[in-house]
């Protein structure tokens, strides 16, 4: 977990990175402070603490989906704080009627989590994907694994959310267990081996490791289809298998061209790579 910052006009906005599903948590108090334009904390927390209740009796999912993980307060001091990822503020900020509902829905979109438009037409994901590879000096063809891996991923995990394995930390475990027995690293590991923190691992991927990661993660997806696998527990085991049919095909390549498959190799510019390593 890695706290940070982030500023709306001129107030800061706490959220927390979770490296394991490689998402954004913010404050929902912070949230709801700039929405009700109040100056004291302490009134913006009694507001989300009425809200919250309110919400919690309608069933409204938005605040099932809060989570509470530990952020720094002004004492200097962590407490437990509810915290929300970017899909579930949006709705939540529809709940609060305030001048500050657009610019706050816009600041999310700016900061690159913005999924409304997305998710009514995902080619627009893809073509904004390609627009910026293209822009961060991708060749086409890197960019040709890239999505054909990213469409393997999605057919992946569309099979886990129908067949009873939860979004978020359930996907991320079974995501781990194929990319540690393929690569022999856990995506964690393989990410510190490449010196980056908050980027998306596979956005530094060689054009091997991309293609290894696909193998991997179809592999695994056609085992759990023709085993009807469902639950953790069988995908689990699917994911293991998937993931070794991949490391033997891994290990056969490298014996024939005596290279390892899985590099430090990223596409950080020069000046943030050392910066990351400390350099």
């Amino acid at each position: 977990m890695k706290n940070d910052l982030a500023i709306f006009e001129g107030h800061g906005i706490r959220r927390v990175f979770d490296e394991r599903t490689e998402t954004w948590f913010f404050s929902v108090v912070d949230i709801i402070q700039v929405l009700t334009q109040q100056p004291d904390f302490k009134a913006a927390r009694n507001y989300w603490k009425v809200l919250k209740h309110r919400l919690a009796k309608e069933g409204s999912e938005s605040v099932t989906n809060c989570n509470q993980l530990k952020l720094p307060a002004a004492d200097g001091k962590s407490y437990l704080t509810d915290v929300a990822n970017a899909e579930t503020l949006l709705r939540l900020v529809q709940s609060v009627p305030s001048p500050k509902a657009e610019p706050i829905k816009l600041w999310l979109a700016r900061t690159g989590y913005e999924r409304m438009q997305e998710m009514s037409d995902p080619a627009l994901a893809l073509e904004r994907a390609r627009a910026t590879w293209q822009k961060h000096g991708r060749s086409e063809k890197w960019i040709q694994h890239r999505m054909t891996g990213q469409e393997t991923r999605n057919k992946l995990t569309d099979y886990w959310a129908g067949h009873d394995v939860r979004k978020g930390e359930e996907f991320a475990i079974l995501t781990n267990i194929i990319h540690q027995e393929w690569s022999g690293l856990s995506v964690k590991s393989h990410k510190e081996l490449k010196g980056i923190k908050n980027q998306n691992l596979r956005d530094h991927m060689s054009e091997a490791e991309l293609i290894f990661t696909a193998l991997a993660e179809l592999s695994t997806r056609q085992i759990a289809e023709t085993t009807a696998a469902a639950g953790m527990a069988e995908n689990r085991t699917a994911a293991k298998t998937g993931g070794k049919i991949a490391k033997n095909a891994r290990l056969e390549l490298e014996a024939k061209t005596r290279q390892p498959v899985v590099t430090g190799d990223n596409y950080l510019p020069p000046s943030t790579a050392k910066r990351i390593r400390g350099v």
